[in-house]
């Protein structure tokens, strides 16, 4: 019998021990409050072609590695729980400046410059169509609109968007129905859940762990170059007077601060400001006032919404944008450090866990590798190592 502990119960840790308990092990996961902290929080998007920027190749090879993943994940997701989590099909980056323009257009020839055969021609949504205008056109994954062709795609929007950033390829799903789903699914799969804070990692018995708490990895393992950096989202409430929200994701930069739309069943999710201020929950009223004042210039309509939460999470940072996935020693295996893109890193992140957990690691995983960063304890639990006060499950 292969045993497994997973600690950490944020979208990460969830998805690893479900797809090792359907593997064979014998999984157990250690978290007080499964699902929680930041994968609760999150907006959901799936946008690593639109957040590409030259120089950062491997983030955009590994984003777009397990964005061609989510079909298959969704889908095998749904069968499970009968949950649909995509929320959106398409994302839309739009300029409000000349400035913000040029930035378009550095992005859309940086990706579409770059061979990414995994979604060529992919059904990225699950709804039994290429998600792609031309499936013989990889250049057509990033297309630029002119103010024409954003006031076709998207008529709610406000009239100082000039330019948008089209991708066909890029979904968005509910973070609420994911965490939901992947909860039935580990019990589906025989996953054993403790409601226990982990303090030392040595003192599991399994052969094996998992180390998944996001922001707060490194109060476990302190040699990982992860750090918290916390984002408050808000989520608004469609009122019969108010307009409908896109139908696409809207991500801008407004005043220099970047905000998304993301559209859900009954309103909209809102975020997110980024504050480098250690493991602060705490909302604060400027906050929230520029995520309004800055959205309502993209999206007029949305001063009719009622306004129904604000929360604030951490994002696991790491130093190069790039998530650590991999081996710390012979029995500890890392899977934290995903910045803004956990929900997007999902289904790669499992994919590579369980590939190590086999002996085999998974090649599209490679750039991950923690070993990258001298920091990292070649082998050994740290003893003076205790755990966080939580665990965030570091998601954007």
């Amino acid at each position: 019998m292969r045993t497994l502990a997973v600690v950490g119960g944020g979208v990460i840790g969830l998805s690893a021990a479900w797809r090792a308990a359907g593997a064979g092990f014998t999984v157990t996961l250690f978290d007080p409050a499964v699902g929680s902290g930041s994968s609760w929080v999150a907006g959901g998007m799936l946008a690593p072609l639109s957040e590409g920027w030259p120089g950062e190749d491997a983030a955009l090879e590994f984003g777009a590695a397990s964005l061609a993943r989510w079909p298959k994940f969704a889908a095998d997701l749904r069968e499970l729980a009968g949950i649909e989590v995509f929320v959106a099909d398409q994302t839309m980056t739009v300029a409000l400046d000349a400035a913000d323009a040029a930035d378009l257009r550095t992005i859309a020839h940086f990706v579409n410059a770059h061979d990414l055969p995994m979604l060529a021609a992919k059904d990225i949504s699950g709804d039994g169509d290429s998600d792609l205008a031309d499936d013989t056109d990889a250049a057509a994954r990033l297309r630029l609109l002119d103010r024409a062709g954003v006031r076709a795609a998207e008529p709610s929007l406000g009239r100082g968007v000039r330019a948008a950033l089209l991708a066909v390829a890029e979904p968005a799903v509910d973070n609420r129905a994911l965490v939901t789903a992947l909860r039935a699914a580990c019990v589906a799969a025989g996953v054993e859940f403790r409601a226990e804070r982990v303090e030392v990692l040595a003192d599991l018995p399994h052969d094996r762990i998992v180390l998944a708490t996001g922001a707060a990895a490194a109060q476990l393992w302190p040699s990982l170059p992860i750090r918290p950096v916390k984002g408050e989202i808000l989520r608004l409430r469609r009122r019969p007077s108010a307009p409908p929200p896109p139908r696409r994701v809207i991500r801008a930069r407004v005043h220099g601060r970047p905000i998304y739309i993301v559209p859900r069943g009954d309103g909209i999710v809102l975020g997110a400001t980024q504050y480098e201020v250690g493991f602060d929950t705490e909302v604060t009223a400027a906050g929230v006032r520029d995520l309004l004042t800055d959205a309502e210039i993209v999206f007029p309509g949305l001063g009719e919404y009622e306004f129904a939460e604000a929360t604030a999470g951490f994002r696991p940072g790491s130093p190069d944008n790039l998530p650590l996935v991999g081996h710390l020693d012979d029995r500890v295996i890392v899977a934290a450090g995903h910045g803004r893109n956990g929900i997007l890193d999902t289904p790669v992140t499992a994919d590579a866990v369980l590939a190590l957990l086999e002996g085999e690691p998974l090649p599209a995983a490679r750039a991950a590798d923690p070993r990258r960063f001298p920091s990292v304890a070649a082998s050994g639990v740290p003893e003076s190592s205790t755990a966080a006060s939580l665990y965030p499950g570091g998601v954007r």
